[in-house]
């Protein structure tokens, strides 16, 4: 199974839907978008999971793959925002338009220049295990026997949010630690003023 075949199949896949999407009218036009949904939604998933960080690694697809990553964010902020109209409105359609417009940017940036370096840099046995790994992915999401992925292919950017919360928790028990020890010093500062003073008041009376 080629990788990029089954990529490009997708891609026309949804150019279809989007076409179907202009022509519908009122609730059939939701319905089509609910398709069109779940078609990105998939996609989006085994590229991000399989594909894309394949593509990290070597030089010359870097800077593409995360220029992807980007763009399939602004993808699925879009597919929510529509998701949770209960009808068409003219706004609806203008965002269903920017949808249109932003998924045709990020397929002929990935079929004209993404792909073409990913051929270059990854060799034939590779294109197809990973070929055969997001098949494989896409049926086990259709069927539904799980609903995640797996965590040792999460993307670079829930690595990196993982990494952030643990540092923002290594330094807040760093500052609990710093104000238990200032506090530890400043009674032990007091006892001492304390006895010092206590002996003075002693010898006084003497």
């Amino acid at each position: 199974m080629d990788a990029f075949n089954l990529l490009k199949a997708d891609h026309r896949k949804v150019e279809k839907l989007f076409s179907e999407l202009e022509s519908a009218r009122g609730q059939a036009k939701m319905r089509v978008f609910e398709q069109i949904k779940t078609e990105l939604e998939l996609h989006t998933h085994i590229e991000e999971t399989i594909f894309y960080p394949a593509l990290e690694e070597p030089k010359q697809t870097h800077d593409l793959t995360l220029e992807a990553y980007e763009e399939h964010d602004v993808v699925k902020k879009l597919l929510s925002e529509l998701s949770r109209a209960n009808k068409v409105s003219e706004e609806w359609e203008a965002k269903a338009k920017v949808l249109q417009e932003n998924v045709e940017h990020h397929v002929e940036e990935e079929e004209n220049e993404l792909f073409k370096k990913a051929d270059a840099a990854l060799s034939e046995e590779q294109i197809e295990t990973l070929g055969e790994q997001m098949a494989s992915e896409k049926e086990r999401m259709q069927t539904g026997k799980a609903g995640r992925a797996p965590s040792s292919k999460k993307s670079s950017g829930a690595k990196k949010s993982a990494s952030k919360s643990k540092s923002a928790s290594t330094a807040q028990k760093r500052v609990r630690a710093s104000k238990k020890g200032a506090s530890k010093s400043s009674s032990k500062s007091s006892a001492s003023k304390r006895s010092r003073s206590s002996k003075k008041s002693t010898k006084k009376s003497r």
